[in-house]
């Protein structure tokens, strides 16, 4: 079911979460959301390990980085939300499952973080924290590797959106929550298929019909699913390697948001399951993974 009803935001007062937080104020303004900005401390033996000193000293170094935390997540973008409905709360323990255990017991509508990779090869890698949110949440999460390069809140627009699907078991509910995304925002919805046609035949001829009748096959498949989801979109089907051919539609597009599936409480799976984080790695414009 779509809804944006509570929207979960991780930060780490970087640039990456000053990003992410702009798209979470836009979609907080449009629907209402209730913005629920967390900052996870993880336990001192991890934070403060590097450090030779004693146990008093230990805590007293947590107490005071975690005073200063609670400083700075008071005074994160507070002008700029100040007509959004806001908690803002400091949690104790291993982030990722912090953030996905209280998105769970919030019955958030979406978790909104970057994918915290680093220097050159940031599109070869996810954060870890990233990863596992992706794999153990049961909402949406909202994520990319260009978040902090989001444009002024004013100015965010999703008039295409690219929705992937595998037609896997997950595939409903992805296009599900993309086409109704796309009905709020009066969007072009575009459902891209990456086929697999295995080993061609060797006469190039046959080839060509073998892979023509797998694409037709798919597109069957598809206009059957929109048809039982009532949903209105383009359709493109394609062969060939899933990640390559999904971010170039989404480049040709251009599309402001693409949605792609993931099962609930059990990791990415499906077609996708090898190709979602290299999806996302590589997505010119924010991923939602449903």
């Amino acid at each position: 079911m779509f809804s944006l009803a509570k929207i979960v935001l991780p930060v780490d007062f970087s640039e990456r979460s000053l990003g992410a937080a702009r798209y979470v104020e836009a979609l907080a303004a449009r629907f209402d959301s209730e913005v629920l900005i967390l900052h996870v401390l993880p336990p001192p033996h991890y934070e403060f390990s590097a450090l030779e000193v004693g146990g008093t000293m230990l805590n007293e170094l947590f107490a005071a980085r975690a005073k200063q935390v609670r400083l700075e997540l008071d005074e994160f973008r507070t002008p700029e939300m100040a007509r959004i409905r806001t908690r803002r709360l400091v949690l104790e323990g291993d982030p990722a499952r912090k953030i996905v255990e209280f998105a769970h017991a919030e019955q958030a509508g979406a978790i909104v973080l970057p994918t915290h990779g680093y220097g050159p090869f940031r599109r070869f890698i996810l954060g870890s924290v990233t990863a596992k949110v992706l794999h153990d949440a049961d909402c949406p999460v909202w994520t990319g590797i260009h978040l902090e390069q989001a444009p002024p809140v004013d100015a965010i627009r999703f008039g295409n959106i690219l929705c992937a699907v595998d037609l896997g078991p997950q595939s409903p509910r992805a296009l599900r929550w993309a086409a109704a995304l796309a009905a709020e925002y009066g969007a072009r919805l575009t459902i891209v298929h990456a086929a697999m046609c295995g080993e061609p035949p060797l006469n190039a001829a046959a080839g060509e019909d073998w892979a023509r009748q797998i694409t037709e096959r798919a597109r069957d498949e598809i206009e059957a699913l929109k048809r039982t989801l009532g949903v209105e979109a383009g359709v493109e089907v394609r062969t060939g390697d899933a990640p390559h051919l999904v971010c170039d539609l989404a480049r040709r597009l251009p599309a402001e948001l693409l949605v792609i599936g993931r099962g609930s409480a059990a990791g990415v799976f499906g077609r996708l399951r090898t190709n979602a984080y290299a999806i996302i790695r590589q997505s010119p414009c924010p991923v939602v993974s449903v």
